[in-house]
């Protein structure tokens, strides 16, 4: 016969056991990166105030808060980053050339960039830009590739062009002191620079690319390889904060105030330069792909099967078109 005293203990024994299993236990954290300041990421800070991700059961951490594409991948390549919010071109150039293992998982923005010069400068036209020099925020970005594009099609040889590397926020200083003639960046720089008086818009990126891609979410192979069914769960919330975007572009604003902490009517302003996409277009990412390689960022390769690589398909979402 069992002595109370004996099922007593072997109860505080077991209970602690059937307790621990019964309590699920946490995934970890999802570490996301964004660029300083760009507007064009506003759908990530949408669906980080909103709850998006919450709601998909996600315990999304900001890891890092980069001042460029190149070294936003890097962070990828030392395998401190999940997912991320950056340049389409730069995830192409670091895929191209083996420095990182990513896919795109979609778009977020196309346009939103613009080629300024000083609110008093005699420049009128791209092909006044010869012999000048020219800001832009990283070798290989997708602003680098544009002001290429821009002064290949004034038919300017880049050598005619100095085109230098400056972080984002000091450019306009530089364009006011008049150590630039030129920058090229993604809002709410360019818009405040006009804002400011220190600048003109001399060229909108989508005059330069019409309707060109921009930005992108990507995520780690590791990442997707191992955490599936959130990396799915990550894509949704972004197309929800794309929806919300365009449905409540005053509360969106609101958000990307307090990110940016820039004026709230240069704010607004600028988000009438950018529009928000979700779905990746795979003729553009070709193009993409050609225009790098025609610079020599990256080896010739063939277009569709690099894409092919490189992009993914949401399990029960629309593909890429």
């Amino acid at each position: 016969m069992t002595r109370p005293s004996s099922v007593l203990a072997l109860l505080a024994l077991l209970l602690p056991l059937v307790g621990c299993k019964a309590r699920p236990v946490a995934a970890a954290p999802i570490r996301v990166a964004y660029l300083q300041n760009d507007l064009h990421h506003l759908p990530l800070w949408v669906a980080i105030e909103e709850g998006f991700f919450r709601e998909e059961g996600l315990d999304v951490q900001v890891a890092g808060v980069f001042r460029s594409g190149a070294e936003l991948v890097s962070a990828f390549h030392a395998g401190d980053l999940d997912v991320a919010y950056v340049g389409q071109a730069p995830v192409t150039v670091a895929v191209a050339r083996g420095a990182a293992d990513l896919k795109v998982l979609a778009l977020v923005n196309a346009g939103g960039s613009a080629i300024v010069v000083r609110a008093d400068s005699p420049i009128r036209s791209v092909g006044e830009l010869r012999g000048r020099t020219i800001a832009i925020p990283g070798i290989g970005s997708v602003q680098d590739l544009l002001v290429r594009k821009a002064l290949r099609a004034a038919g300017i040889d880049e050598a005619s062009a100095k085109v230098i590397v400056l972080r984002v926020p000091e450019m306009e200083s530089a364009l006011r002191s008049a150590e630039i003639d030129a920058f090229i960046a993604w809002e709410p720089h360019p818009t405040r620079a006009r804002s400011s008086g220190a600048g003109r818009t001399l060229l909108p990126s989508h005059r330069i690319w019409p309707g060109h891609p921009c930005c992108v979410l990507v995520a780690a192979n590791r990442f997707l390889e191992g955490r599936r069914d959130a990396a799915d769960g990550v894509i949704r919330a972004h197309r929800r904060a794309v929806a919300f975007i365009r449905k409540h572009p005053e509360r969106a604003g609101a958000i990307a105030v307090r990110y940016t902490g820039f004026d709230p009517a240069v704010v607004r302003e600028a988000m009438a330069e950018v529009t928000y996409e979700d779905q990746l277009s795979r003729a553009d990412e070709e193009e993409v792909v050609r225009s790098l390689a025609s610079i020599g960022y990256i080896e010739k390769v063939d277009p569709a099967r690099f894409v092919d690589s490189l992009l993914i398909t949401p399990r029960g979402g629309a593909p890429n078109r």
